[in-house]
C-alpha cells in the first residue's frame, strides 16, 4: 500500500494533530471520534491515545489512506 510523506516541522507530533495535517480528518472533534472508535492505526497497530508522539518513519492508516512521518 502506498504512503503519502507527511513532512513534519519539529522532531514529534502528536497523533490528533498529525491526521489533520495529513488530510486524513477534516477537524480535531473528527480526530478524537476516530482514534476513540479504534479507527486509527500507527505502525500497524490500533493506536486509542490522540496525544500520542509521532517521530519521522512512523506510519499512521485510516480507512484504507496511510500518511508516513518524515522530517521536514
Amino acid at each position: 500500500m502506498a504512503s503519502d510523506e507527511v513532512p513534519i516541522r519539529d522532531e514529534s507530533i502528536r497523533l490528533g494533530q498529525f491526521l489533520k495535517l495529513a488530510s486524513l480528518i477534516d477537524s480535531g472533534a473528527d480526530a478524537k471520534a476516530v482514534i476513540s472508535d479504534g479507527l486509527v492505526m500507527v505502525n500497524g497497530d490500533v493506536e486509542l491515545r490522540r496525544g500520542r508522539q509521532l517521530h519521522p518513519g512512523d506510519t499512521v492508516s485510516l480507512e484504507g489512506r496511510t500518511a508516513r512521518v518524515v522530517q521536514g
